[in-house]
């Protein structure tokens, strides 16, 4: 794999690790600053807000900058907006910082996945788009429980600054890394984007990513609540099971790529959807016992995020059919509809939560996968009528 992709990953690791530290530090956060678990909860809502309006919109905007100023440009903003989140005088002022960071989350997503499926041959597209989200999940197997220990440890605001000093190694990392003479895509016209926003295969797959991927954060986003309230778990021993959930993501984002490239993206995503719904039930079985949760946690973390690579090289792939002048716009609808899940998937965990206890969140997020399933079905069936009508 080329050096840039690389590049790419390891600004991917910054940037993953401050969408999903939160998750550990919800409990510490709300204590400190008065606020209820569901308020605290919005933190991991309206960063992925911030996401799913950037991604679109921004990458759009800026579709005529080189895309190595555009990526330096992004993680500026992204180092500004945690050093924010650090110092931030209140719950008001950092919801303020989550969401500007995520405006830059958004788009640095879109544009890292149309420069790796550029980087290699079609063949290897989903290992690429792999390689670059793997730094989400390296941050899942060190820098969310490093995180989580040193917020609970010392802080959530020193979290923030650790991030910080993460964003700046992404940055000099990809100034030193990226070639500058990437492709640059034409700016899409209007007609290009519109056909984005109209097509039906499109927004299928858009439907398949927000609910699919979203229904996973219904129990994600309260796994430290859990683990405490529920399953009885220090603070420290909290860490240690995100760490073994990370090792768990690592794993299985690398394994849903190879997936997606054997078998095709639908497929794949049957499959790992499957298991995603079957882990989140389990997981609400297991809660009352350490052991168990321990163990199917460390079996849903490769579940859980499996489905990204095949997701994102799907809506490519629709897209150069569809409109080949916005695949960017396309790519960044779809990371969009990521965070749109994470939204509200975390929302939904909220009302669940309040409504029904923290054990009635796994079986929740479980039955909206498995409605992601039915949406795989139905695309699937629809690209076989369209390989029909062109035959």
């Amino acid at each position: 794999m080329p050096l840039a992709l690389w590049a790419l990953t390891i600004s991917a690791f910054a940037v993953g690790t401050t969408e999903f530290v939160i998750v550990g530090l919800i409990p510490t956060i709300a204590a400190d600053l008065g606020v209820s678990l569901p308020s605290a909860g919005l933190l991991v809502s309206l960063y992925a807000l911030g996401v799913t309006i950037g991604a679109p919109v921004l990458t759009a905007l800026a579709g005529r900058m080189p895309r190595k100023r555009l990526l330096l440009s992004l993680l500026v903003l992204f180092i500004a907006g945690n050093a924010f989140a650090a110092f931030a005088p209140s719950y008001e002022a950092l919801i303020a910082a989550r969401f500007a960071t995520g405006l830059a989350h958004g788009v640095f997503f879109a544009i890292a996945s149309t420069i790796a499926t550029d980087l290699v041959d079609r063949e290897r597209e989903s290992s690429a788009i792999a390689l670059v989200f793997l730094g989400l999940t390296v941050a899942l197997v060190t820098g969310v429980p490093l995180g989580t220990w040193i917020g609970q440890a010392f802080g959530w605001q020193s979290t923030f600054l650790g991030v910080v000093a993460l964003g700046i190694v992404g940055l000099i990392a990809s100034a030193v890394l990226v070639p500058s003479n990437l492709r640059q895509a034409s700016a899409p016209g209007l007609r290009a984007q519109a056909r984005v926003l109209t097509s039906g295969r499109l927004l299928l797959v858009y439907a398949i990513t927000a609910v699919g991927y979203g229904g996973n954060f219904v129990a994600f986003t309260y796994l430290a609540p859990m683990l405490n309230e529920v399953t009885g778990l220090g603070a420290g021993a909290v860490s240690i099971v995100i760490l073994v959930y990370g090792a768990s993501v690592a794993a299985g984002n690398i394994i849903g790529g190879k997936l997606a490239d054997r078998m095709g993206p639908v497929p794949a995503l049957t499959v790992i959807f499957g298991g995603l719904a079957v882990m989140l039930a389990a997981l609400g079985v297991a809660l009352p016992s350490p052991v168990a949760a321990i163990a199917v946690v460390a079996l849903w973390g490769g579940f859980a995020f499996a489905n990204v690579p095949p997701l994102q090289s799907y809506v490519v792939q629709i897209a150069r059919e569809v409109s080949p002048d916005a695949v960017d716009v396309a790519s960044g609808l779809n990371i969009g509809a990521f965070n749109l899940g994470i939204a509200l998937g975390a929302w939904i965990g909220g009302m669940v939560v309040q409504g029904m206890g923290l054990t009635a969140a796994p079986f929740i997020g479980a039955a909206i996968v498995a409605g992601g399933i039915v949406l795989v079905r139905l695309s699937g069936r629809a690209d076989r009528h369209v390989g029909a009508v062109t035959a």
